[in-house]
C-alpha cells in the first residue's frame, strides 16, 4: 500500500514539472512551503527528471482534483521521508544568509572566552554581584553601535548601572515619565550612586535630525525624543550659525549634553543630592574621528538656576588624546 502511494506521488512530481508552465497552476500553498524551506524555484523540475516519465493518468484529471494533488505532495514532501533533505536546505541558506551563523559562532567563542579568562579568574567576585550591585556611576550613553562606554571607558562589571538612548539626552522633569528617567530614579534612590555621567559622541544622527527638523504635526517617535534637546539646537543656532552644518552638528552634540544636566537638576531628589555634595554630575563627549574623550563636572554654584534658557557653568575640565 505504501509503495503504492509513493508511486502514485512521483507520477504526480513528474507530471507537475512537465505541465506547470501552461496546464497546471501550483497553489499558494505549495509556493509558500518551497519558498520557506529554501527550495530552488525550478526544485520540482529538477526532481522531475528524475523520477521518470509522464504519467498520462495525471492529464485526464480536472484542474481542481489537480490543485488538490498538488496540496497532498505539499504534506507529503514534509511528512514521509523529506525532513532530512528540508532540513539540509535550512542550514544550507542559514549559512549564506548575511553571515548570522558565523557571527553566532564567534559570539560564541566570545562568550567562552570570557567564562574562561575573566569570570573564572574572578569568580568569587561575580558571585557577589550575583547577589548584590553597589555602582558608584550611572552612566547615560547613545545607543550609537560606535560608542560602547564599557569598551571606551573600560567599565567593569558592576562598576556603572546603564542606560542608552538616541542622542543620549535627559528629559526634563515637567516632560514626564520615561524609560531614561525611571533609570536615573532607580539608581539614584536605590542603588545610591555617586555620579551621573552623560556621556555624548561626534557623528551623532540624532543631533543630526534635531538639527534638520522641521516643525510637523505628526512628528515621529524620533522626532519626539530628540525634540528633548531643542534648546541645544536654538543655543546652537545663536552661538555658532556662521559655521558649516558639521560644526553646528559637533557644537550641538555638547550643548545637547549641557542641556541634559541641567534637565538632571530639575528632579528635586537629584537637585538636594547635589547641593549637599554626595551626588557629582559630569558630562563627557567622545570624538571618534580623532580618538580623544573631553570631560567635565558641572558647578553647581554656578548652575543652580534650572529655567529654561539658564547656561551651565562647569568645572573640572580635561581632554584626553
Amino acid at each position: 500500500m505504501i509503495w503504492r502511494i509513493r508511486s502514485k506521488t512521483r507520477s504526480i512530481i513528474t507530471t507537475m514539472a512537465s505541465l506547470r508552465p501552461s496546464s497546471v497552476k501550483l497553489s499558494p500553498f505549495s509556493a509558500i512551503t518551497n519558498s520557506f524551506t529554501g527550495f530552488h524555484r525550478n526544485w520540482l523540475s529538477l526532481r522531475a527528471e528524475k523520477l521518470g516519465r509522464v504519467d498520462n493518468a495525471w492529464l485526464r484529471l480536472s484542474p481542481s482534483l489537480k490543485e488538490k494533488s498538488v496540496l497532498r505532495l505539499d504534506a507529503w514532501i514534509i511528512s514521509a521521508g523529506h525532513a532530512q533533505e528540508l532540513k539540509s536546505f535550512k542550514i544550507q541558506n542559514m549559512s549564506i544568509s548575511d553571515g548570522r551563523v558565523d557571527f553566532y559562532d564567534k559570539m560564541k567563542q566570545r562568550f567562552l572566552s570570557f567564562k574562561k579568562h575573566k569570570y573564572m579568574g574572578e569568580v568569587e567576585h561575580f558571585k557577589t554581584l550575583a547577589e548584590v550591585q553597589s555602582p558608584k556611576f550611572m552612566v547615560i550613553a547613545c545607543v550609537d553601535s560606535r560608542v560602547c562606554p564599557s569598551n571606551i571607558l573600560g567599565f567593569q562589571p558592576g562598576e556603572a548601572f546603564m542606560v542608552r538612548n538616541v542622542a543620549n539626552l535627559v528629559p526634563p522633569l515637567e516632560n514626564g515619565p520615561t524609560e531614561t528617567n525611571a533609570a536615573v530614579e532607580f539608581a539614584v534612590k536605590t542603588l545610591q550612586v555617586q555620579n551621573i555621567f552623560v556621556i555624548g559622541h561626534s557623528c551623532c544622527a540624532g543631533i543630526q535630525m534635531l538639527m534638520t527638523m522641521q516643525d510637523d504635526e505628526n512628528p515621529s517617535l524620533i522626532e519626539k525624543w530628540v525634540g528633548n534637546a531643542k534648546v541645544a539646537k536654538l543655543r546652537t543656532k545663536e552661538d555658532a550659525n556662521h559655521l558649516s552644518f558639521d560644526q553646528q552638528c559637533k557644537h550641538c552634540e555638547k550643548e545637547s549634553i549641557n542641556c541634559s544636566l541641567l534637565n538632571l537638576l530639575t528632579y528635586p531628589w537629584i537637585e538636594e543630592r547635589v547641593r549637599k555634595g554626595t551626588l557629582s554630575l559630569l558630562g563627557g563627549y567622545y570624538d571618534f574621528l580623532s580618538c580623544t574623550f573631553e570631560i567635565w563636572t558641572l558647578d553647581f554654584k554656578e548652575s543652580n538656576d534650572v529655567s529654561h534658557g539658564s547656561k551651565l557653568s562647569v568645572k573640572d575640565r580635561v581632554f584626553w588624546c
